[in-house]
């Protein structure tokens, strides 16, 4: 069996779809930020573990979890309250939890972005990974941007196969919106951070698609009119426009993204 640590702040409209995904499990923990809703019920008629701390970053909540809670399984798997655990990826957890032993310490997992029902299998950069799955005494994290990354170096981190599904949408645009508006300060300080730190051309075309992407994104935090190129690199060269209107209007919200990442940029480098 494996444990699920669910990160919550007021998530009664998708908690039960992701409580759902996960019911095969017999050890889940809620690690919620004071929600105000129905959260808290919701969890406890699941039969879910509660902890409650205010929040500060996405690592240090989640390696709150890790070190407050005793699992009843070496393997643990952290969602957001707004993904999904599909089939195939139950399947493919559960292989590597039952085989005893496993060539790595942690897994990254493929995510599949929904936005107004559709999969954004192109404009959503399918697939991008992060770590989330791992043993109890190896998955921890470190802040980075608005997110974390793990703390192993590359060499020990699997890959899976099977995705998991976000549905980063759930909660309506204007809420999505809301968040990044939020997440660009952590963007842009994370982004000076990078313009400092040296590209080996090397890792552009390495053949591990997650330090390529890392690379990439460390390069184009030296380019100008980041937020045209980032449409452009969403829309044209990863075919966003396959995804049809749902393509388009992604591509475009995270254009608009990234120019208030620039915003934030320039008001650190600036002053207000």
């Amino acid at each position: 069996m494996i444990s699920f640590v669910i990160l919550t702040y007021n998530e009664a409209a998708n908690l039960p779809r992701c409580l759902a995904s996960v019911a095969w499990s017999d050890d889940i923990v809620v690690m919620d930020s004071g929600s105000t809703d129905a959260t808290g019920a919701l969890a406890e008629a699941a039969g879910a573990r509660i902890l409650v701390r205010p929040f500060d970053t996405f690592a240090h909540q989640r390696n709150h979890a890790m070190g407050a809670c005793e699992f009843r399984n070496r393997w643990v798997f952290h969602l957001d309250a707004d993904e999904v655990v599909t089939d195939d990826l139950r399947r493919e957890l559960c292989a590597i939890a039952d085989s005893g032993e496993s060539p790595f310490p942690v897994y990254r997992v493929p995510s599949r972005l929904i936005f107004m029902g559709t999969w954004l299998k192109h404009s959503g950069l399918y697939p991008s990974y992060q770590v989330r799955f791992g043993r109890a005494d190896e998955l921890r994290f470190v802040d980075h941007g608005h997110g974390q990354r793990e703390v192993q170096p590359p060499e020990l981190v699997g890959t899976l196969r099977a995705p998991l599904d976000h549905y980063n949408f759930s909660k309506g645009v204007n809420d999505w919106l809301a968040r990044h508006l939020r997440y660009a300060h952590a963007e842009a300080m994370q982004s000076q951070t990078e313009r400092s730190q040296p590209v080996a051309v090397r890792e552009l075309v390495h053949g591990d698609p997650t330090r390529r992407r890392r690379a990439l994104k460390r390069a184009a935090a030296r380019l100008p009119m980041r937020p045209l190129l980032r449409f452009l690199y969403v829309y044209f060269v990863r075919r966003g426009f396959l995804d049809g209107r749902a393509g388009l209007d992604y591509a475009v919200m995270i254009a608009v993204y990234q120019y208030f990442i620039g915003l934030n940029e320039r008001e650190l480098t600036n002053g207000r």
